[in-house]
């Protein structure tokens, strides 16, 4: 059975100030002064408020575009979603967290997915099992370097 991944209110409370802005307020993050941007660490990115896994660093790369950018989302056929959570009204609408362009890796699809790091949690490979993410740690076995696979992928 599939996990599903809600945004209740209680999940829209738990992330800091920032993460709330970003992620239920319209907030546009800055370029280059964000988490996640040049993080080269191995694990998963998920959702901050939902937890639905996302996005693996193996498939992040460097577009220098101050924001972290991957090639496919960690589900196939997935597109990220954001719930953001209209506190007036108790609606929730769906749009994407930032745009998606064809100018990605051509050796990995070609497609260039961004996203904001504020929306983002991080489970580091060696957590993934203890996290209940344990299904992507397959990803992370003797997975070469970043210059070993293509340059830029972290």
């Amino acid at each position: 059975m599939a996990q599903l991944y809600e945004r209740t209110p209680e999940a829209v409370e738990r992330p800091t100030p920032r993460q709330r802005a970003l992620t239920q307020d319209d907030v546009t993050e800055p370029r280059f002064e964000n988490e996640f941007w040049n993080s080269k660490e191995p694990g998963v990115y998920v959702d901050v408020v939902s937890g639905e896994p996302l996005f693996a660093s193996v498939h992040k790369f460097d577009r220098y575009t101050g924001g972290p950018s991957f090639t496919i989302p960690l589900r196939a056929g997935q597109h990220r979603r954001a719930h953001r959570h209209q506190p007036w009204d108790g609606r929730t609408r769906r749009q994407p967290p930032g745009p998606s362009f064809p100018d990605g890796p051509v050796d990995a699809g070609g497609m260039r997915y961004c996203i904001d790091s504020a929306s983002l949690s991080f489970i580091a490979a060696k957590d993934l099992e203890a996290e209940g993410h344990g299904q992507y740690a397959h990803l992370f076995d003797a997975t070469p370097g970043p210059a070993a696979s293509g340059g830029g992928v972290a």
